[in-house]
């Protein structure tokens, strides 16, 4: 095979296979460092390997073994400028030692186990998250500065305490027990949440979604589910799969954004509805209900809806107004006048919302969407172009911003 086509094969699998390889790397080799080095000289290998022997019938695994090989290479380097052969066959004697209890025991999931430890209680829960996404999701710094909304200076930081923490307090790359297990639940599930909605709705790009990332959050999703099926894990499947089932209805031909209002529901995935909805009703009945499992809930019930006019509104409405009230934020604030507006008019919900982007939603640009959006349903196409420049302003996804661009020439023409 040409070599461009292979290094087109190799990009392919590094987007789809590259943080499970380091996962599984991080937990043979005890590193974040080395399992990063050894992964990129994997993928590096695979180029000129593959153009001459073919492509393996196990991408994933022959990258996993060349990685192994080359983080060896790399210790008996250090070792053998530092402490000598003894040093040496140590350490690779522990690498060996975890290889082979590995291959003995019932197969887990790595990339699961590398978010369990990057979430233990001992690192802070801002690192716990910000590691996460950098090492097992694969987000830039920069990316996950912009969700934290800071500097990527300063993310790096605290990036490198996170890993350091890990080093310096021995913290195992393991899956742990039950009741540590439900220990580090809640920033568990806050990750794979970040990890979907960076799938679903990306901070930033060309694309509107990344089916890859919210693909892999409900493969975590479900991981976490089965080990402990609480109301909260279920909802939160339940959250992602119904959120899912509309992925393709939420693009035109052109890759621009379709808004929930005008989808074409006939194109929403049936069968991630039936499972999202079941889902929702085992959450439920497992216990005391959550914030996701109350998001779930009211997704449902836009998956049920056999239009857009026929949603139950107010049903949206209470719910929202028990996570107000349970959960409180500023988010969950707009989302309420939204739907507001939606059940008793635009005049019901604006109020709250111009509260919101006068205050602690000012740099969130779906407020100022939301606010521009209600502004032009009640005629006040001054006070929307406004509002609409602002969102346009502060939105870093290229389909919004041509949406939002498309919105201001209405409202300049109207």
């Amino acid at each position: 095979m040409p070599l461009v086509s292979i290094r087109q094969v190799v990009d392919g699998i590094y987007r789809a296979e590259s943080r499970r390889v380091f996962a599984t790397l991080v937990r043979m080799v005890g590193d974040f460092d080395l399992a990063e080095d050894a992964m990129q000289e994997a993928f590096a290998a695979a180029v000129e390997r593959w153009s001459a022997d073919g492509i393996p019938e196990n991408p994933r695994a022959w990258l996993v073994s060349t990685g192994r090989f080359k983080a060896i290479d790399s210790i008996r380097r250090r070792e053998s400028a530092k402490a000598g052969h003894a040093a040496i066959l140590e350490r690779l004697d522990q690498i060996q030692e975890r290889n082979g209890a590995r291959a003995a025991a019932e197969i887990e999931d790595d990339r699961l186990r590398l978010i369990f430890t990057c979430c233990h209680p001992a690192i802070a829960e801002e690192v716990q998250i910000a590691l996460t996404l950098r090492e097992v999701c694969g987000l830039t710094t920069e990316e996950i500065a912009r969700a934290f909304l800071t500097s990527p200076q300063a993310m790096a930081q605290r990036l490198v305490r996170g890993k350091a923490k890990i080093r310096d307090a021995g913290i195992p790359f393991e899956l742990p027990e039950a009741d540590a297990m439900e220990e580090r639940l809640d920033a568990v599930l806050a990750v794979i949440y970040l990890v979907f909605n960076e799938g679903y709705s990306p901070s930033s790009g060309v694309s509107v979604v990344r089916a890859d990332l919210s693909a892999e959050a409900i493969r975590l999703g479900r991981l976490v589910a089965e080990r402990l099926p609480d109301s909260e894990t279920l909802g939160l499947l339940a959250l992602m799969l119904l959120h899912e089932s509309r992925r393709t209805a939420r693009t035109d031909a052109e890759g621009g954004i379709v808004t929930l209002e005008f989808q074409d529901r006939s194109a929403w995935n049936e069968e991630a509805i039936a499972e999202g909805l079941r889902t929702v009703s085992s959450a439920f009945q497992a216990g005391p209900v959550g914030p996701y499992a109350i998001q779930a809930a009211i997704a449902a019930v836009h998956a049920e809806a056999k239009s857009a006019e026929s949603t139950d509104w107010g049903r949206i409405v209470a719910l929202y107004e028990i996570l107000r009230q349970q959960f409180p934020s500023p988010v969950i604030d707009l989302n309420h006048a939204v739907a507001l507006a939606m059940r008793d008019g635009p005049e019901a919900g604006l109020p709250a919302i111009v509260t919101l982007t006068e205050g602690k939603l000012a740099q969130y640009h779906l407020a100022h969407a939301a606010r521009a959006d209600l502004s032009r349903r009640m005629g006040r196409m001054a006070e929307a172009e406004a509002s609409y420049r602002k969102a346009l302003e502060l939105a870093r996804l290229e389909p919004e911003r041509k949406y939002l661009a498309r919105r201001i020439a209405e409202s300049i023409g109207s």
